[in-house]
């Protein structure tokens, strides 16, 4: 997590999927997502970015730490740096992401300024499976959010979150069900 953790409290308010929490990792301190887990009594860590020297360092430190306490798998949400390939190999088929737009359309940061100023009248909510590039990999659920008129960032972002807030539990929870695979590049749910 990099920020507020609005996803990683639904995660927590999740019985079902609690249990399987087994450390929070931010890449910024302070970060309110922090809070979030130290208040639920689970483990964080902080990994800086700027105590590495690229990103392969940093993301060796990220799959260090995560490894250390027993986790077999990870759900980024807002995590804003770019993991390198080698930590996508340490946890091959593990490591889930939600992004606030139907991908392939608007990767990166601005999904939502991007969907706005394209003047799109649907974007959405896509979770996939993390590969090596950015916002890619195999997608193993879509929602679709209305874009309004006159809509802003900050308005299409709440209706977006609200779809994120019901949707990543539920991919979560067949993760931890261990019902997500890759077959043939295809998610599978």
């Amino acid at each position: 997590m990099s920020g507020s953790g609005t996803n990683l409290q639904v995660l927590i308010d999740s019985p079902d999927i609690r249990p399987h929490i087994r450390l929070v990792v931010s890449d910024r301190p302070g970060a309110v997502a922090l809070s979030r887990a130290e208040k639920a009594g689970i483990p964080t860590a902080q990994v800086r970015w700027e105590q590495h020297g690229a990103r392969d360092e940093f993301s060796a430190a990220v799959a260090e730490v995560i490894e250390s306490h027993g986790a077999e798998g990870v759900v980024l949400a807002g995590f804003m740096r770019i993991l390198s390939a080698g930590f996508v190999d340490r946890f091959p088929g593990r490591i889930l992401n939600i992004h606030p737009s139907l991908l392939p359309a608007f990767p990166g940061a601005n999904a939502v300024e991007s969907a706005l100023d394209h003047g799109v009248k649907v974007t959405g909510v896509t979770v996939h499976f993390v590969d090596e590039k950015v916002d890619h990999g195999p997608i193993i659920a879509q929602e679709p959010v209305e874009v309004f008129e006159g809509d802003t960032v900050d308005s299409l972002h709440a209706r977006i979150q609200r779809v994120e807030h019901v949707l990543y539990p539920r991919i979560v929870r067949s993760l931890v069900q261990d019902r997500l695979a890759i077959e043939h590049g295809l998610a599978s749910a």
